[in-house]
């Protein structure tokens, strides 16, 4: 796996001159792992892997040439997750004693999926033993807090230029997701935290466009959306914010973790599915329920 250095943390993927009001985030699809963290970990290989969303970045990644910056992580959620609150950590992972701010009651970290996460998706323990309190505070400082303020600057310079903005928070989901009450596979969940992270009707135009594809779309359940979505969303000022989930077995093998033939395909209805996302939100551009109030 290559080396990660500083620079490297993250991406953004500029459009030539910003020209829709929107911010794509990909937090979850990065895949350089440092050398010291797969050193501390029980886990190799696919193993280890288990936690990504599998190539969303490129899913999205027509983003820029549609006129929007797209961010995304290099460095892999199972070494630092950006999705949530910056200290939510479990004592049980470290050697010595967390600071007192640091929220270690969170159901996330319970279930071991805290800001350093303890297991990788499938329940499996990453670490061979505990680490330095000291270190997990530093990849707050020196991974979480960089992410942050580049994805903050984004969306505020998109607030400014177009008096409004609307954030994607780009996921993959297991093959295994049923809609609740039915056998059915959702292709697509568009989560917008009960209807509190942006306005009900650009939740409803995202669920419609994938449905005109042939898709199965569904809305917040079971992923309504993380940290992100709940932080950055603010509709009564005019900030709005999308996660999306993508169902992983529709464009790549889950065992394997190698891209279906079908990946072009799903790639292609994500890069329509944007551009009638800005189609939508440029007719309706003065409409007060996008717009700041």
């Amino acid at each position: 796996m290559p080396e990660i250095r500083e620079y490297e943390l993250f991406e953004i993927r500029e459009p030539v001159s910003q020209t829709i009001p929107f911010v794509y985030n990909s937090p979850h699809s990065g895949r350089i792992y440092p050398p010291e963290f797969i050193a501390q970990s029980r886990l190799q290989g696919i193993s280890i892997r288990r936690s990504e969303d599998h190539y969303v970045d490129e899913l999205f990644s027509a983003a820029s040439l549609l006129g929007a910056p797209l961010l995304l992580a290099n460095f892999p959620r199972a070494y630092l997750d950006v999705n949530r609150e910056p200290y939510e950590l479990d004592p049980r992972m470290f050697d010595g004693l967390l600071p007192s701010y640091a929220n270690i009651n969170s159901l996330r970290v319970a279930g071991g999926l805290g800001t350093i996460p303890r297991i990788v998706a499938e329940n499996m323990e990453i670490y061979a033993r505990r680490i330095p309190v000291q270190e997990g505070l530093d990849r707050v400082e020196s991974v979480y807090k960089p992410y942050h303020a580049a994805l903050r600057r984004l969306i505020a310079r998109t607030h400014v230029q177009f008096g409004f903005g609307v954030l994607i928070d780009c996921h993959s989901m297991p093959g295994n997701v049923r809609v609740a009450g039915s056998n059915q596979r959702p292709d697509f969940i568009i989560g917008d935290r009960y209807g509190t992270s942006a306005s009900a009707e650009l939740s409803r135009t995202a669920i419609s466009i994938f449905e005109e594809m042939g898709f199965t779309a569904i809305r917040n359940k079971p992923y309504a959306g993380g940290f992100i979505t709940e932080h950055y969303g603010r509709p009564s000022r005019g900030l709005h914010a999308l996660q999306i989930e993508v169902n992983r077995s529709i464009y790549v093998d889950e065992v394997t973790l190698e891209k279906r033939a079908d990946f072009p395909v799903i790639a292609n209805a994500v890069t329509s599915f944007m551009r009638q996302m800005a189609d939508y939100v440029q007719r309706f551009a003065d409409d007060t329920a996008l717009a700041a109030e």
